[in-house]
């Protein structure tokens, strides 16, 4: 039996002895025609909605209420879009925008911008520069077996953002890596936490969005059409938790998700030929 055939074979094995539970979006409101590609979002301080969107975008922050209703936008400064895929929020109120969309895997100018809670109430809020690396990648982009350096989701716990990759690996390994930088300004090579086996299956396993529930124990990891619930661990080793994968039974792009209580997650949709552009609200057990 040749390498690449016992690899699949245990990937299957793996992934046949997870249990996955089936789900229904509760569907809230629908966002505004001029975002049809939520890509991060974040609750506000007064229960309405922080929206990006991603690539080709505004370099904008768009305050959404749960109506659908666009309440406000604010032009980032010293920010580019080059493609913003997921929003992150501290307990201080302080925003962080990751700018690490890397369909390629060619990028070295990630960057995640913190817009301090104070700066929010400005027009053009004031953005500071997390730059970073990642020190496994060597080549840009390098071979298909080794396409692990996109990433789409992140979330912010105890002075650290933590960074999920989105796998894009042929033939696909259905794993994520997991990695944090500090949330302070600064030029950092990214600090390694291991790896993360999800599910085998390339359409239904790479992480689009991440975030932590308020207290600290469940993690959310949304892909296309799954969410991965992520608890049992202890900080910042990751690599050791219990998986709970629910699938969310939608043909959208699901791109978005956040947690709004410990026990609730708000989840957007990006608009395509199904339908979408969407905002849901799903229930946990």
């Amino acid at each position: 039996m040749n390498k690449f055939a016992l690899v699949f074979l245990l990937i299957v094995a793996q992934t046949c002895a997870q249990k996955t539970y089936l789900s229904e979006l509760d569907p809230l409101s629908k966002f505004p025609s001029d975002l049809k590609e939520v890509s991060g979002m974040e609750i506000a301080s007064d229960g309405n909605i922080w929206v990006i969107e991603d690539s080709g975008n505004k370099d904008k922050l768009f305050k959404i209420g749960r109506n659908g209703e666009e309440k406000k936008s604010l032009k980032i400064d010293h920010a580019k879009n080059r493609d913003w895929e997921d929003l992150a929020k501290d307990v201080n109120g302080n925003l962080y925008i990751g700018d690490f969309g890397n369909n390629d895997n060619e990028r070295k100018d990630l960057v995640i911008y913190k817009v301090p809670s104070d700066e929010m109430g400005k027009k053009e809020p004031n953005a500071q520069k997390i730059e970073f690396n990642y020190p496994q990648q060597k080549d840009f982009p390098p071979k298909k077996d080794s396409l692990y350096f996109d990433t789409e989701g992140f979330f912010h716990l105890n002075d650290y953002l933590y960074i999920f990759t989105k796998n894009r690996t042929r033939p696909y390994t259905g794993k994520t890596l997991l990695y944090r930088v500090p949330d302070k300004e600064g030029e950092y090579e990214a600090e390694f936490l291991g790896s993360l086996f999800l599910c085998a299956d390339q359409d239904h396993c790479s992480v689009t969005s991440a975030d932590i529930s308020p207290d600290g124990k469940t993690i959310a990891l949304l892909s296309y059409g799954f969410v991965f619930l992520l608890t049992d661990f202890t900080a910042p080793d990751f690599t050791k938790t219990s998986i709970k994968i629910i699938d969310l039974n939608t043909p959208t792009q699901v791109e978005s998700v956040c947690f709004v209580d410990n026990k609730t997650l708000l989840i957007a949709d990006e608009e395509n030929n199904h339908g979408g552009r969407n905002l849901y609200e799903l229930k946990l057990d």
